[in-house]
């Protein structure tokens, strides 16, 4: 360190060339500097100006004025005084429409004003939220009222149109030919400060982020992006658009590093048939459908990150006419592999509807083949009114007999039979049949899976069970098949069914 600052030192206030030369028979360092390093490495722009300067004109700020109704927070609703806050007792307990705002990105396809967004950009911030108007921003500043032509709540995409002619525009690229290394450019707004270029390369493809559904499937990047970002390209160093700029994980709220893009290969088809005025269609198999994990593997004997586990089946729909069943583990869909990258709700969802698709699957260890005639998936509302709320509280007694014998159960669990009553007390139907937990040991795997008192076991390794002597029968079958685990399906309040894989206590 000395020697170093005395030659800054040198350098700095004398002015004099200076050199270094390594003593004869020296070994050079692997990254000292060559004539190869004056070149940028293979495939890298000394500097991504001329990009970014041909790019930015057809990236766009947008931006939304809401009206929100909040409650009447005045402190003096009701007293002599409640006018000092803008009401008197004429609007105590009324509601108060205020606004706000959204700002996101968005980028010009066409000459005529297309603009390619997020959803979320331009959807309500808040539930009872409306959006009044939607701005788009030039990077020249000029404004713009935009119309909002379409929208997907599923892949999060949205068509916006201004009214303008020879705009500068961009293409979609082949998002199938990015790979892992490529560099690509980021054009955005993030945090409202209008365009800003930042670079990366791309960091994984068909990332699952583990939030589920048929776009779960993006291409990741270490570009920073933030909040604003979102509706922005993503470049290759062509200059096509390969990805629209859409989440981030980070613990913070701010860049880490981790970006997240829709793929041009799924967000260009929306795009196209929203600009058509058209809704998306996409495959349905009406299932409820759970990823396999490390204890849901084990207890059935299965390889990891192979197949889905079908967790229920909706009347009616595509999967039961196809004989598909609760606890069936999906392992291929019209001969493709379903695997985390490739999931069983991606393979659905893009196959054509009303085809008829060979679907492969294990069932009590034999695999077997049925032939499924694709649905059409219904809209966001109608599953969610479907699906339904679930009911997460659940009623407590007094009686600590549950909690006690729990500690003796080889799954750390005291279960009793589900009658009617205790039915309605927790929160699930009248007529469902199985065993009602009394009590968590606080140190068995199961209560690490999150079991609490009040859930109903409905099945254990695929047999129903309705006394504690069928759970038992179920692990010592799994112990004498060798395995440390038991798969049991179990209902919390009106949510839907899932499977858990619990280890068995030993001793």
């Amino acid at each position: 360190m000395r020697y170093a600052y005395a030659l800054t030192s040198a350098l700095l206030l004398g002015g004099v060339a200076t050199s270094l030369t390594l003593p004869l028979g020296a070994q050079t360092p692997q990254n000292a500097p060559s004539e190869m390093a004056v070149a940028a490495p293979r495939g890298a722009p000394m500097s991504f100006a001329d990009l970014a300067a041909r790019l930015q004109p057809a990236v766009v700020n947008i931006s939304t004025t809401q009206r929100v109704q909040v409650g009447n927070s005045n402190p003096f609703a009701g007293t002599p005084f409640a006018d000092l806050f803008g009401g008197g007792e004429n609007q105590q307990g009324r509601p108060v429409t205020r606004q706000a705002q959204s700002l996101g990105s968005g980028f010009i396809i066409s000459a005529d004003g297309y603009i390619v967004t997020n959803n979320h950009v331009v959807a309500p911030g808040r539930q009872g939220a409306v959006v009044e108007s939607i701005t788009v921003t030039m990077p020249d500043r000029r404004e713009y009222k935009a119309r909002l032509i379409g929208r997907d709540v599923a892949s999060d995409l949205a068509v916006l149109k201004i009214e303008a002619a020879n705009l500068p525009f961009v293409r979609w690229g082949d998002s199938e030919r990015a790979r892992v290394g490529d560099w690509i450019v980021a054009i955005g707004n993030p945090f409202g400060l209008g365009g800003t270029v930042t670079t990366g390369i791309v960091s994984a493809l068909h990332r699952n982020t583990g939030q589920g559904g048929a776009y779960d499937r993006y291409i990741q990047t270490d570009a920073s992006i933030n909040m604003g970002n979102s509706g922005g390209p993503m470049f290759d160093l062509a200059g096509n658009v390969i990805g629209i700029n859409t989440a981030i994980f980070s613990p913070s709220g701010g860049n880490v590093g981790i970006g997240f893009a829709i793929p041009a290969e799924q967000a260009r088809p929306v795009v196209d048939a929203l600009m058509r005025g058209g809704k998306v269609r996409r495959g349905y198999l009406g299932v409820q459908i759970q990823p396999i994990d490390a204890s849901i593997a084990e207890s059935l004997g299965l390889e990891r990150n192979r197949g889905e586990l079908i967790a229920s089946v909706e009347p009616g729909q595509a999967a039961e006419r196809a004989g598909i069943r609760q606890g069936d583990v999906v392992v291929s869909v019209g001969g493709q592999p379903v695997t985390p990258d490739t999931t069983l709700s991606y393979l659905v969802s893009n196959s054509p509807i009303g085809s008829r698709v060979p679907i492969e699957l294990i069932r009590d260890g034999r695999r077997q083949t049925v032939t499924v005639q694709v649905g059409e998936r219904p809209s966001e509302e109608q599953l969610a009114q479907r699906l339904g709320g679930g009911n997460e509280e659940f009623a407590q007694d007094d009686q600590g007999a549950g909690n006690r014998s729990a500690a003796t159960a080889s799954l750390g669990l005291a279960v009793q039979p589900l009658t009617p009553g205790i039915a309605r007390q927790v929160g699930v139907p009248p007529t469902t049949r199985g065993l009602v937990i009394g009590g968590v040991d606080p140190s068995s795997d199961a209560a690490t899976k999150g079991f609490q008192r009040g859930d109903v076991i409905l099945a254990a390794n695929g047999r129903p069970v309705a006394t504690a002597e069928d759970m038992k029968a179920a692990v010592d079958a799994a112990s004498r098949a060798g395995r440390s685990s038991v798969l049991l399906l179990f209902q919390r309040g009106n949510n839907p069914p899932r499977y858990v894989g619990v280890r068995i206590k030993n001793g």
